[in-house]
């Protein structure tokens, strides 16, 4: 038995796709919270201070922190669930453009935090993460024709999905309107049933943080 330690099912960007990592690579375990009133875990979802408390996944005698670390973990463990592709082209291809995301976007991270209970028809997108709305569309369509579709690098999920869900996830709580190909994209990311299984806990979650429950 493998253990998850997550944060909030409704906040939590990073928890999403280290648990979702984990889901696709077909691995059994538990899932351990930190609890919402954390500093570090607060801090971290406040964008004030970066946190190594979340995704963190102890398996066996091994334990790796960081989404894309325990990416390439689960890759070496369960190789057959193929969270990377096999083709070496196409797995370079999803490495940059989930690298891209784990280290870029800040503005839209700002700008549109996680919230999957909340819903903001409308919502007025600023420049700055207008740009990177833009980048993000243009890495979708790229993929969806290079590979084929109907996941960005092809017929099955892969990390490259993983790391773009929770964008499918604010895309949806911020009105983000997409032409009719990414839409698409977008909607079947958060049709997934291990989409849909995340979205119905957080929406058991209790817990609300102030800071990002105003209204817009």
């Amino acid at each position: 038995m493998a253990t998850l330690t997550i944060s909030s099912k409704n906040y939590s960007s990073w928890s999403l796709r280290g648990w979702l990592l984990c889901k696709m690579a077909g691995l059994v375990f538990e899932e351990e919270r930190v609890p919402l009133d954390d500093p570090d875990m607060k801090a971290e979802l406040l964008l004030l201070s970066p946190s190594f408390l979340v995704p963190r996944l102890v398996h066996d005698d091994v334990t790796v922190w960081d989404t894309l670390a325990i990416a390439i973990f689960l890759h070496e463990v369960f190789p057959q669930a193929g969270l990377l592709p096999a083709d070496r082209a196409v797995r370079a291809h999803c490495l940059s453009i989930s690298g891209e995301m784990h280290s870029g976007f800040t503005n839209l991270r700002s700008a549109l935090p996680m919230n999957i209970k909340a819903h903001y028809p409308g919502f007025k997108v600023w420049a700055g993460a207008q740009a990177d709305i833009e980048r993000i569309v243009a890495i979708w369509r790229g993929c969806l024709t290079a590979h084929g579709g109907p996941f960005l690098m092809g017929s099955a999920p892969t990390l490259a999905d993983a790391m773009y869900a929770p964008v499918c996830s604010r895309f949806t709580t911020y009105d983000v309107k997409l032409d009719a190909e990414c839409e698409a994209y977008r909607a079947r990311i958060m049709a997934l049933p291990f989409m849909q299984e995340w979205i119905e806990g957080a929406a058991a979650e209790p817990e609300e943080l102030e800071e990002l429950d105003a209204e817009f």
